[in-house]
């Protein structure tokens, strides 16, 4: 396989990875004030304690990936969404930090005012990182020197608003489906009537967001008609959403989940296949849009860093595997709990 398509093809790992494992962690935070006393709000967070520091590893090495192999679309990424990306980078310190210092006090107002900052933190970092999706699909005003020629709020145009609505939507269903693979009694019980109000609405906004996409992006489904295959991600992610309801009519949340994770992967997937071969597209000048041709490292660094993932993914891996199952089964309170 030619090494720029690999690390294309890697970088959409990486960025799935990061979808489907921090997704839970940011829909939980999304949930969070459905909470209704603070030993629920406490289950909420250490529901995903143990994780979620080593889930935001895809995405720190999603970013290191995407500086060595396409060092120029990494460049211009950052200067186009550099507000964008600061505003990211303190939500995502404002989750973390809401976490560690909730509990630091036994005041009302301060565990409040973090509870707060931990819904606020986890909703912002959705809906921007569903926002970069869809300025990515519609393009940005690029010069042909790959310059930015916008500005912050030229990013927040509707489309990119709808996507990034879409994509909390999409996580706070893997929350509440995650939450409720780890509650037990009467909150395991709303939960689930949260798993079927967020299917709900993410399945509105992905209808809408599909027909908005198809008008307004008609370069979306360019590849489909010379890779006739990719149409099979798309019978993926429809099987995947309809055994969503299917599971959780059975109850069978474990099943709903695995569900939930196929769709988040299908649907990164395609808008990995709608990007092709571009990384980042001009909205001004075709000459801006940068490629994986235009954009790559060197074949070497590139060979370089295949035979380094090819020795690190395993242990990555293992790693995960091994957490997760360390930490499985219900969420219990003790004297370390958040």
């Amino acid at each position: 396989m030619n090494l720029r398509v690999l690390w294309f093809v890697l970088l959409g790992v990486l960025l799935a990875g990061y979808a489907v494992l921090d997704g839970f962690d940011l829909g939980v935070g999304i949930l969070h004030p459905g909470a209704r006393d603070d030993r629920e709000r406490r289950i909420f967070m250490n529901s995903i304690g143990p994780l979620w520091d080593g889930n935001e590893v895809w995405l720190v090495t999603f970013g290191g990936a995407l500086f060595a192999a396409f060092p120029e679309a990494y460049a211009t990424a950052f200067s186009a969404f550099y507000p964008a990306f600061m505003i990211l980078l303190c939500a995502l310190i404002f989750r973390a930090v809401s976490m560690e210092f909730r509990s630091k006090r036994d005041s009302r107002v301060w565990r409040r005012a973090w509870d707060g900052a931990f819904f606020l933190s986890s909703l912002t970092a959705a809906v921007l990182f569903g926002a970069a999706v869809g300025d990515s699909m519609l393009g940005i005003p690029l010069t042909a020197a790959h310059e930015y020629a916008g500005g912050f709020w030229d990013l927040l145009r509707p489309y990119a608003l709808l996507v990034g609505a879409l994509n909390a939507a999409m996580f706070a269903m893997h929350g509440a489906i995650y939450l409720h693979l780890k509650t037990e009694g009467e909150l395991q019980r709303r939960v689930r009537r949260w798993m079927w109000h967020s299917f709900g609405v993410f399945l509105t906004l992905y209808l809408l967001t599909t027909i908005v996409t198809l008008i307004r992006v008609p370069r979306a489904i360019a590849n489909f008609a010379e890779m006739p295959w990719l149409w099979g991600l798309v019978v993926a992610e429809v099987l995947a959403l309809a055994n969503i309801p299917r599971s959780l009519y059975l109850r069978r949340s474990g099943q709903a989940f695995v569900s939930s994770t196929a769709a988040i992967a299908a649907l990164v997937a395609l808008f990995g296949a709608a990007l092709y071969p571009n990384l980042i597209v001009s909205s001004l000048d075709p000459a801006g849009t940068l490629t994986i041709a235009n954009a790559a490292s060197s074949q070497r660094t590139l060979g370089i860093m295949a035979f380094i993932a090819a020795a690190g993914l395993p242990f990555v891996l293992a790693y995960t595997a091994i957490i997760y199952w360390v930490f499985r089964g219900k969420v219990e309170l003790g004297k370390f709990s958040y």
